[in-house]
This record gives structure tokens, sequence and C-alpha cells, in this order.
């Protein structure tokens, strides 16, 4: 599960007089946190000229007002193709990114819509959804510099003896953890589950990822607003990047097809990576490729437990059953995930 599933912590209330007054977008009138899916920082905001979405990127990773200038163009080229997209307003002094007080914010339209998880897709919809991604890669072929692209270098597969390192080291957190709780039973019980497959697999590490293109970088339910049953906004550009295209489209069918108890729903995933091939150019081979790393990527992943153990964070917690369950089920049916993302 993507660490932007996480709610955010409790916001600051953001200077809007300070900040509208670089729009034209009115006096405020009210202002509430948005509490789902975000690291950053949003709130609903409503003026006496509209209502919009303001966000205040706080992730540090994110925050630089060049890169997110960078992402309001590719969003704006985006919706001049038809993209379902939500660009920034531009301020008076003709930028998409005001900085105040070393914090940078920008003003989008607000969209009207709900968040969707697979579960409540039919087959039909799973294929849009599918679709709607290719597109998105294929779009971003078009509208993002391609000497970015000539240069990324896609990343190694994690090493399974660090992964092991890790594993003993969060063992020792949850020994160390008083009083015990249920949490920590199903963490050790994943963690000497985790390391006895890895032992196992440990040869079927992945080579170096190919194909590398421009990607959302973060695409899953919280990122995608639905108006009925139409995708009405792809929402979050922070991750916007040069990254093996094929891996986001099975990262995003992971998260949106996983069920409660770890399973992936396969006949949706189908559907979907059927639909997201035509629309990409993808082929089936990159698609057996990228659930070979994704899977491998799942294998060695830890990033919850390091959350709990390491920061005191437990905000990702109720992610943990199902997406550790996830890691076992792909290793058990990996042949039948394969067939439904290449056939």
């Amino acid at each position: 599960m993507p660490r932007s599933c996480v709610p955010p912590l409790v916001p600051h209330a953001p200077p809007l007089g300070a900040l509208l007054s670089q729009y034209a977008a009115g006096s405020a009138v009210a202002c509430e946190p948005v509490d789902q899916g975000l690291l950053n920082r949003g709130y609903r905001l409503r003026t006496t000229r509209g209502r919009y979405f303001l966000k205040h990127h706080f992730d540090p990773e994110t925050a630089d007002p060049t890169a997110i200038a960078r992402q309001h163009r590719a969003t704006q080229r985006l919706a001049d193709l038809g993209v379902p997209v939500a660009p920034p307003l531009t301020g008076r002094d003709g930028r998409t990114v005001a900085v105040i007080g070393g914090h940078a914010y920008a003003l989008h339209p607000w969209i009207d819509g709900r968040h969707r998880h697979g579960g409540q897709l039919t087959g039909g919809q799973c294929g849009r959804l599918g679709a709607l991604l290719g597109v998105v890669h294929a779009s971003l072929e078009r509208v993002m510099p391609a000497h970015a692209r000539a240069r990324a270098e896609p990343a190694d597969s994690p090493d399974p003896a660090d992964t092991v390192t890790l594993i003993d080291d969060l063992l020792g957190h949850v020994r160390r953890h008083r009083p015990a709780d249920s949490f920590d039973e199903l963490a050790r019980h994943r963690l000497l589950e985790r390391r006895a497959l890895l032992e196992k697999h440990a040869d079927r590490r992945p080579p170096r990822g190919t194909s590398v293109g421009w990607v959302h970088g973060d695409f899953h339910p919280f990122n995608l607003l639905y108006k009925g049953d139409a995708p009405a906004a792809i929402v979050d550009w922070d991750r916007l990047g040069v990254q093996p295209r094929a891996e986001e489209a099975v990262r995003a069918a992971a998260i949106f097809f996983v069920r409660p108890a770890g399973a992936l729903d396969l006949p949706k995933v189908r559907a979907y990576a059927r639909a997201y091939r035509r629309a990409a150019g993808a082929t089936p081979s990159e698609l057996t490729a990228a659930v070979r790393r994704v899977w491998w990527e799942r294998l060695n992943d830890f990033w919850m437990l390091r959350w709990h153990y390491e920061r005191g964070d437990t905000r990702a917690d109720s992610q943990f059953p199902a997406a550790s369950a996830l890691a076992v089920w792909w290793t058990r049916e990996y042949d039948a995930v394969c067939d439904a993302f290449a056939e």
C-alpha cells in the first residue's frame, strides 16, 4: 500500500488571507481539512467566489516549488489532451505555486466526486480504469521531455540479504515492545513467514528493470475521484517522474483490487490489464516482467512496520493485515497473477 494512502497528521490553519490575496478567488468563508488519502495537507476551501481545494505541499520529499511547478505544467498539458485532471489556478503573479513563510501552497478547483476501490467497480469499469492509466502513460510521453527518460536508470531490485537483516532488527523491536499486543503478534508471524519465503525464493531476485517512462507515481484509489460511474479527476501528482511504466500499472492493480484477506480479484485484474495494454501499447512480456519486480518489491517491503516500531507512527497499522497477507498469497499464486496481467 502506498504511503499516501495514510491519513495526514493533524493540519495547521493555512494563512488564508495572505494566500487568497495572491489569487482572484475572493475572500474565505469556510476552510476544513481534508482528512483522507494525502500525506500533504489539504483543505476544502469555500470563498465568496466559489469552492476550491487548497493544498499545502508539506511532504519534504516533494515540496520543492520548482518541482511542483513542473507538475502543474504537466497537468495543464494533460488537461489540454482531455485527460481528467484538475490543474491549479494561476496567481496574480502568473505562478501556480504560492510560497508563504517558507511553505508551498497551490489552489485547485474543487472537484465533486468520491473515491472508489476495486470492489466497487464492475468488470467494465475495471477495464475503463486500466485504459485511463494507459492513456495517462501515453499522454505523458507526449507532453514531458524525452531527455529525462533517456537519462533515467531503473533501480536495482531489493537485496534479500539486506531484507533479512532488517527482519531481524524488526523482530528485536517486536520482542522489546511492552505491553505486547495483537499487532505485535501479527508482525512477528509475518516477519518470520517472510524470512522463510525469502530464503526459499532468493534465487528469483529480478534483474534491473527496463522500459522506463513518465508515470503519475502514486496511482491508487485515494488519488482518483469518480463522479457517478466515470473518473472525474486524477489528483496528487507529487511523485510525477520517470520509472518503469508497467510496474506502476501492476502496483496500482495490487492496491485497487486487493481483497481484505489479502488476495487479488484476478478477473478484475484481467479486465484492467487488458485495457491498460491496449491504451499504453504495452506488451504481455512487459507486464509479466513488472509482475515479477513488484512481487519481489512487496516480498522485501516493511515500511508499515518501520513506521510502527522505528517512528512510533501507527497511521498505517490498519493497512498491514491485508498488505502483509498479499505478499504471501501472491507468492503462492504467482503464475495465476502473471496470467491475469498478460492474457
